[in-house]
């Protein structure tokens, strides 16, 4: 499990790719401390696996799943990465519910300045954006953010200075290619939902008993 606050920039190191899978060697400093061998490691909002470890390095496999449903396919030598560890029962949960396993991808459509503020809009497709709600939660490359407008085929949030300049936001460009993660609520909610409409006993749970009390 993990909160959305990336602890640092990370770079791809090296890159091992096989026929459908690829090893990832990843530069770090402070995601190493404490981890050991089997400890997770967000990878930009992907859950990754510890595989090894140097005193400035760790490594991590990725498989086809992973490669065909998130961005990690197209990384290279020298990218950066967001990086976080799984949270400790004892820390501040200053995020979401973040659970690393991407829904898919995203593109940045727009990028624009306003006051200190910066406004990225991305563009998803429909089964992602069907879970995205103004002022809910959203996991962009790892990053816990808020989003503030939604429309029928793109989101957009505001970033304040520190986010951008503690992640990966910094660098991203028009067309640049995201992970993305949805509020994983909305999809529990939603089977419950399709559930009770199959059962046989009627249940109280609808759709607008849900809006009324604010879901």
């Amino acid at each position: 499990m993990f909160t959305g606050i990336i602890e640092e920039i990370g770079t791809i190191k090296n890159i091992n790719k096989g026929k459908d899978n690829a090893t990832l060697s990843i530069s770090a400093n402070k995601v190493l401390e404490g981890t050991k061998i089997g400890d997770s490691i967000a990878v930009n909002g992907i859950c990754l696996t510890v595989t090894s470890l140097l005193s400035d390095c760790f490594t991590a496999d990725v498989m086809h799943e992973t490669l065909t449903r998130s961005s990690l396919s197209a990384l290279t030598v020298q990218t950066h990465v967001n990086l976080e560890r799984a949270m400790a029962a004892n820390g501040r949960f200053g995020g979401h519910i973040v659970s690393g396993h991407v829904d898919g991808i995203g593109t940045v459509s727009n990028i624009r300045r306003d006051s200190i503020a910066i406004w990225y809009t991305i563009q998803a497709a429909p089964d992602i954006m069907r879970y995205i709600v103004e002022k809910g939660s959203i996991t962009i490359d790892g990053i816990s953010l808020t989003v503030a407008k939604v429309s029928d085929c793109d989101f957009a949030i505001s970033a304040i200075p520190h986010t951008v300049e503690q992640t990966i936001l910094k660098e991203l460009k028009i067309g640049s290619i995201v992970n993305l993660e949805t509020d994983m609520i909305g999809k529990y909610v939603e089977k419950l939902i399709g559930l009770s409409q199959k059962s046989s006993t009627k249940s109280t749970i609808t759709r607008d008993f849900l809006l009324q009390n604010g879901f």
